[in-house]
């Protein structure tokens, strides 16, 4: 068969049991059989976006699932396809054609458009219609499901293309892409620039994050002996409480100035130098040390060649992060890249109209993409939609306590957002399948059970449980055994309440 725009370059039936895809030493197992389908689009001269199609043999729900990716794609993310499929989803990834790397897309404006929204939509266009041509009967219902960078797409997606999909869930949304960059830009500058030994080693950032929890956690609606913050508006930690290293000493136990002042820096987080314009939110307090957060962020081997790329793309491959304005250049790299990448538009009318459904959710303690600008991008929705509750018959948001980017972290670290089997599937458990009943029965998701597994793994076992509720609402502490969501009710908390980014960061 033949597919408008696409060309097949594999159709396979594999079986069921372990499968390693090509160019993988990773084996995948306990995979029910399926057909894979992989294919390169070119909507322009310049683009090569990379798709696969997982279909099952047998066991179809109906249902065609698109998933995201994550950083700057340039591979398939088949751990995402084969969650779907188990779940008995017609699954489909891209690899938002930046294949081998989004750093090689420098010089090739069209493949930073297939990054920021078209792949996503090519991939949607044609999996439909491959899902369609196998099983010969139309899909009855389509969703998305993504994280970080896949938070970005299922958010634009909800923007430019909201009939793309039924029900989208967006998870921790990367989506004000050129200044969530800048964020990181600030840090690693901050750490690596400032004069002096600003440098955080992993002691001192545990020293960091040790310290704001202690000051401010069970007093934000968290429970006694928390090790981790449930709002981190709620906390005003004064980083000057913290003990300062004496002239010419450190040992390890304390900052240095420099280290203090860098500190201060990345707390306050990215603002214009000549106007004072705020142009990201920094990172949450409490977030230090969680998994990509200041070690990863200030480390010279790996934030360059992992963040950087959006800035080779505009200042081209030499790029030298000790010139970067953050007045002229951020302006020079918004003009470029912002109508492209960053999905920002809050009318989301078009998609409420045609009957879909958004859950979105992000952790309290997320370094990497801080939940204050979902918090803010969500206000916005709430704004131009005339209030919270036109807004919640189509669009609700979750915070999940102490969780980190995408899954980790202190606190709860799973409610079925990475598609697994960690958690059981219904509506209670599992933000995919509490998205489907809302699409397919109408019943809106006012709470769902999230799980802290220890150590972050789930057959380590589960360490607490904990309900989270649409926003304004957090968990508030009761009476009982901390460790049991019964424990619990749902408190609004202030709404807000968060460093917002001047206006002209938030295109």
């Amino acid at each position: 068969m033949t597919f408008a725009g696409a060309t097949i370059t594999a159709a396979e039936c594999v079986p069921a049991g372990a499968f390693t895809p090509s160019g993988s030493s990773q084996a995948i197992p306990d995979l029910p059989a399926f057909c894979r389908v992989s294919a390169t689009l070119k909507p322009t001269p310049e683009s090569t976006i990379k798709i696969d199609v997982w279909l099952p043999q047998t066991g179809w729900n109906g249902r065609f699932l698109g998933t995201g990716n994550g950083g700057g794609a340039g591979t398939i993310a088949y751990s995402a396809l084969a969650n779907g499929l188990k779940r008995g989803f017609a699954t489909a990834n891209t690899d938002m054609g930046t294949a081998p790397s989004a750093n090689e897309a420098t010089g090739h404006p069209e493949r930073w458009a297939d990054f920021g929204y078209r792949a996503t939509h090519e991939m949607t266009t044609t999996a439909k219609a491959i899902t369609q041509a196998y099983y010969q009967k139309p899909i009855q219902r389509a969703y998305f499901a993504g994280c970080s960078t896949g938070g970005q797409q299922a958010l634009m997606e909800a923007q430019r293309y909201p009939d793309d999909y039924n029900g989208i869930l967006a998870g921790a949304p990367a989506n004000n892409r050129t200044h969530l960059h800048t964020g990181f830009l600030w840090t690693y500058k901050a750490t690596n620039q400032l004069p002096g030994s600003a440098f955080l080693p992993k002691e001192k950032i545990a020293l960091i994050t040790n310290a704001v929890v202690k000051a401010c956690a069970g007093k934000d609606g968290g429970a006694p002996g928390d090790n981790f913050l449930t709002d981190p508006r709620a906390c005003n930690f004064d980083p000057e409480t913290l003990p300062k290293c004496p002239n010419g000493t450190d040992d390890g136990t304390c900052l240095t100035s420099a280290q203090l002042t860098a500190l201060k820096k990345i707390h306050a987080g990215p603002t214009n130098p000549r106007t004072g314009e705020r142009i990201y939110t920094p990172l949450p307090q409490g977030s230090e040390n969680s998994a990509l957060g200041f070690d990863y962020e200030q480390n010279p081997k790996q934030a360059p060649p992992s963040l950087f790329y959006q800035y080779k793309w505009v200042f081209g491959p030499d790029f030298n992060y000790t010139t970067f304005d953050f007045d002229h250049d951020q302006s020079k790299m918004d003009s470029v890249l912002a109508p492209i990448l960053n999905a920002n538009n809050p009318d989301l009318r078009a998609m409420k109209k045609q009957g879909g459904k958004i859950l979105m959710y992000s952790g309290t303690a997320d370094p990497l993409v801080p939940f204050q600008d979902a918090i803010n991008y969500y206000e916005r929705v709430i704004e131009a939609q005339g209030g919270l509750a036109r807004t919640e018959d189509f669009f609700r948001f979750f915070l999940v306590p102490g969780m980190a980017h995408c899954g980790g972290g202190p606190g709860l670290n799973d409610c079925g957002q990475n598609l697994s089997f960690n958690v059981p599937q219904d509506s209670e458990h599992d933000v995919l399948t509490a998205l489907v009943k809302w699409v397919e029965q109408g019943s809106a998701p006012d709470k769902i059970i999230a799980t802290a597994f220890t150590g972050g793994v789930p057959r380590e076992g589960v360490r607490f449980q904990r309900p989270i509720y649409p926003y304004p609402k957090l968990p508030k502490y009761l009476r009982g055994d901390p460790n049991f969501p019964t424990s619990y009710r749902g408190v609004d908390h202030p709404r807000k309440g968060v460093l917002i980014p001047a206006s002209k960061y938030m295109k």
